[in-house]
């Protein structure tokens, strides 16, 4: 008889679900929200919230507001541009990377979660394209093998998350372009560098879209 797998902690079970709540646009940029109102949407105690609370601000994914709140930031143009310059930094090394350690089944699993991602897209499901989109991306990253670099990833998709959460609300996932197929066919082909522009393409089209709406109103 196989062994139940272990059932995590609940200071890391309420960090994994609230960061969830970041990347995925549960919590909107600038949306206040009280310590006591996640322990009772959370349904935990006090102590594993703040837990969460304190690490995921070190990551700059909160900010305390006063009076027991926080929030998600809300980025203006500038601190939008140092998050594309990091992303665009880090983002095509690790797929570069990750291009020399992927087999059959690896390529198979970043094949579902586009699948994924793509009947999201058709039924205009926001929440689901947001998730299965950073699964494509996480997992891809992870294969780089590269600690350091994969940490700083997800801290700036922590950054950048609901700011793409924001724009997809508001003008939906219609004729919503991605890269996926492209870096797919290319790690097919075990052509590195083909994987890396295309995740770099990838993560521009995101960039834009954001930075269009910067430019016209505020997140």
């Amino acid at each position: 008889m196989s062994e139940k797998p272990a059932k995590l902690p609940d200071h890391q079970r309420v960090y994994r679900k609230l960061r969830e709540m970041i990347l995925f646009g549960e919590l909107a940029p600038g949306q206040p929200v009280t310590i006591q109102g996640l322990v009772q949407v959370l349904d935990v105690g006090m102590t594993p919230v703040r837990e969460a609370i304190r690490r995921l601000t070190s990551e700059g994914a909160l900010i305390f507001k006063g009076n027991r709140r926080v929030s998600v930031p809300q980025p203006d143009m500038a601190q939008w541009d140092e998050i594309a310059f990091a992303r665009l930094s880090i983002e095509p090394e690790l797929a570069r990377l990750a291009a020399k350690n992927i087999g059959q089944a690896e390529l198979e699993r970043l094949v579902k979660y586009d699948d994924m991602l793509n009947a999201a897209i058709d039924r205009g499901d926001v929440r689901g394209y947001l998730e299965h989109n950073y699964r494509f991306h996480a997992y891809l990253y992870d294969l780089a093998d590269s600690e350091v670099l994969s940490s700083i990833a997800n801290m700036l998709w922590l950054r950048a998350g609901p700011s793409l959460r924001v724009v997809l609300g508001r003008y939906g996932t219609a004729n919503l372009p991605d890269k996926h197929a492209e870096a797919l066919e290319a790690l097919r082909s075990g052509d590195a560098d083909r994987v890396a522009g295309a995740v770099r393409g990838d993560i521009e089209q995101g960039i834009a879209q954001v930075r269009e709406t910067l430019m016209t109103e505020k997140i």
